[in-house]
């Protein structure tokens, strides 16, 4: 099935205006298990930090990341990049619309972009398991950080995070280029890339896996399957979110034997 398609209309829907954008924001933070690790580790991050520093959103996407740095560290200066040029043109006008002048978007191939020593952190959500040059982005991203800069990525493990679990299987996000990475893979990359430690943990583990299916996977089928089901959804969740809250704190608490989902940290 093709996610990007649910995506284009949620974001429409939620588009309206200015506060119904916020919201969207905030319903993916509390949804998307991904988020919940991703701001405990920008929280343990932002808490060793001293004076002003420089991120790189790589990647932005809906730019929910983006605005919610762009408000918790106002004094911080943040370029936000993307490769589509419409996600550019409508997150740099809601931005300016909300008075955030701490960001710059600008519309950029991850494959070319390098700022030398500029940043403090790059920030890189779902974003490397739809390019092929994944090392040369890797590379990218160290030397675009300064020394003892931090690189966050979040990404699909090689056991099922695509929904991938057998050989002759597709993924069940049909945008991506490869169905996971695994924990040597991805170090591998990174000490080719030119990093000199990392922290690489699973996420999405037995807890995660069920939230996901509760909270996203079992959704976006239905609404695939019937537009109908966008008047439902939001009954749907009522059900299921509360369920799917407590596997996430489970997951986001416990260190993964194993799990669809990887969490990166890699220090220049």
């Amino acid at each position: 099935m093709h996610y990007d398609p649910i995506k284009r209309k949620l974001g429409v829907v939620f588009n309206t205006a200015g506060w119904t954008r916020v919201l969207f924001y905030q319903l993916l933070d509390l949804l998307l298990l991904r988020s919940w690790h991703i701001r405990r580790a920008l929280k343990a991050w932002k808490a060793e930090q001293k004076g002003a520093v420089h991120i790189l959103d790589a990647g932005f996407g809906f730019g929910q990341y983006t605005y919610r740095m762009s408000k918790e560290c106002p004094y911080e200066s943040i370029d936000a990049v993307d490769l589509k040029e419409e996600q550019v043109a409508d997150c740099d006008q809601f931005f300016k619309k909300q008075g955030v002048a701490n960001v710059h978007f600008q519309t950029g191939d991850l494959t070319t972009f390098v700022r030398p020593e500029k940043y403090n952190l790059v920030l890189c959500v779902d974003v490397m398991e739809h390019i092929e040059e994944d090392v040369q982005v890797l590379t990218n991203y160290c030397n675009s950080l300064k020394k003892g800069g931090m690189l966050l990525i979040s990404t699909p493990s090689d056991q099922g995070g695509s929904d991938v679990h057998d050989d002759g299987e597709t993924s069940f996000i049909e945008e991506h280029v490869r169905d996971g990475y695994g924990i040597d893979d991805m170090a591998q990359k990174l000490r080719t890339a030119g990093f000199e430690r990392w922290d690489i943990r699973y996420s999405y583990g037995k807890a995660g896996r069920i939230s996901w299916l509760l909270s996203m996977k079992y959704p976006m089928l239905m609404l695939n399957a019937s537009g109908l089901f966008y008047a439902i959804l939001p009954f749907y969740y009522l059900i299921a979110y509360p369920i799917a809250f407590v596997l996430n704190a489970i997951d986001v608490r416990v260190h993964n034997s194993t799990g669809t989902g990887l969490i990166v940290k890699a220090w220049k």
